[in-house]
């Protein structure tokens, strides 16, 4: 029984070292209400003067012992608890509403009822008009301690409410910030993969390429021996059939190579003063015999503006060769293409535009994509590498390249950089 008793003791002594706070808030708390209880009891036999005195000191222990015990509460039920997912942080101001709207209607009927206090005081004394003094001051100080008693606790609540949202802010910005770290980690590792897949593509695609020259070479060596032979006329057409068919699988093969190594980087360039303008001509003349048996009116509408700029001179020609071609291989017969340069402030600009012979359902995203073709129904030559190589050189040489595509009329565009003309043209002369 003994040792049970102090087992007891022992812990009733715990509990209080743990909980001395609040049962001190507690204690300051009860005696404050008890002065009020006997000020209000006492009350028509002090003056003025000793209802404030002694109100202040009530007051004093009423808020030591209700902001004390009013900070125990929010610590005991909102302390520990950090909302992580944005609907938690709404369930959680949620419940801070609710308890500010409780504690709004508490102190709303103390005050209702402090006033209600001073109204029958008054009341009271209402028949004696005659009557030199009358204290009113214990109704006075029931609507201030109110009034006092709420704003400290109002204070207090909001002091913790905007303290843990700082700390909410914080580890919501934790949070964010791991999640930011995660996703640009995920995005990394996408990049690297897609960035290795493709570099795996280009390899591949420069290794068979490079692989069907060999053979591709033989074959057509083989094919010009045919050529010479005493062969019948339906064995030389089929001879110039397949010569014809494998120079255009040479070529294929070519772009694919040449391709390949302009999207891996490695790509030599040779930059020197170039016109683009007597480039357009000697590549109409290069083309002539093409041009002629196309169908088709070329336009010229080449500036008298200085377009000279500092480029790669065989690359460049590709790119407007490979631009013409593509006129064309898908214009419609009988339509025009007009070639346009100009110049302004220091880039040189060239367009060309035509006349689509097909139905053109493709954005330009699609359209310079390797082996993508406008003419899906495959009515017209082409292997769908001819602008994919004008964008890729246009990039090396650091030029811009747009399409615009309007009903039919199909609208290529390129600019490049002037660079230092004149510097490169002293340095060929020295």
């Amino acid at each position: 029984m003994d040792t049970k008793w102090k087992s007891i003791v022992s812990m009733r002594v715990a509990w209080i070292k743990v909980h001395w706070k609040e049962i001190l808030c507690g204690t300051l708390l009860s005696i404050g209400l008890i002065m009020m209880i006997v000020l209000f009891r006492e009350a028509n036999l002090l003056n003025s003067r000793r209802i404030w005195s002694i109100g202040l000191i009530t007051n004093l222990l009423i808020a030591l012992g209700l902001c004390g015990l009013l900070q125990y509460d929010l610590n005991k039920r909102y302390g520990d608890w950090m909302p992580i997912e944005p609907a938690d942080y709404d369930t959680w101001k949620e419940t801070l509403k609710i308890r500010q709207k409780k504690m709004n209607q508490t102190f709303g009927f103390l005050l209702a009822l402090a006033i209600a206090f001073l109204l029958y005081q008054m009341m009271s004394n209402f028949g004696y008009f005659f009557r030199y003094y009358y204290n009113y001051a214990m109704g006075y100080l029931f609507i201030a301690t109110v009034v006092i008693q709420y704003t400290l606790c109002q204070n207090i609540t909001s002091r913790f409410m905007n303290r843990l949202l700082d700390l909410l802010m914080e580890a919501m910005t934790e949070v964010s910030k791991e999640r930011l770290a995660e996703a640009v980690e995920m995005e990394k590792k996408s990049i690297e993969q897609t960035a290795r897949s493709e570099r795996l593509k280009v390899d591949l695609i420069s290794n068979v390429s490079h692989d069907l020259k060999t053979p591709l070479t033989s074959m057509v060596g083989y094919i010009e021996l045919l050529k010479k032979e005493e062969l019948g006329e339906v064995s030389r057409d089929y001879v110039e059939v397949i010569s014809d068919k494998a120079q255009k699988l040479r070529e294929m093969i070519e772009s694919l190579f040449n391709l390949a190594k302009a999207s891996s980087g490695n790509i030599h360039l040779e930059m020197e003063p170039v016109d683009l303008n007597m480039l357009i001509d000697q590549l109409f003349a290069d083309m002539e015999d093409k041009m002629q048996g196309s169908d088709l009116q070329f336009v010229r509408l080449l500036t008298e503006e200085d377009t000279r700029m500092v480029s790669d001179n065989i690359h460049l020609y590709r790119i407007c060769q490979n631009l013409l071609e593509n006129a064309i291989k898908y214009s419609a017969r009988g339509t025009r293409v007009f070639v346009k340069t100009w110049a302004k402030e220091e880039r040189v600009y060239l367009e060309m535009t035509n006349t689509a012979g097909y139905l053109m359902d493709f954005d330009k995203e699609d359209i310079i994509e390797r082996f993508s073709r406008g003419d899906k129904a495959r009515s017209s030559e082409g292997n769908g590498l001819g602008l994919a190589i004008v964008s890729t050189y246009a990039g090396a040489l650091g030029g811009a390249f747009d399409i615009q595509i309007d009903c039919d009329q199909f609208k290529v565009r390129l600019d490049f950089p002037r660079g230092q003309v004149e510097v490169c043209t002293d340095k060929l002369l020295g």
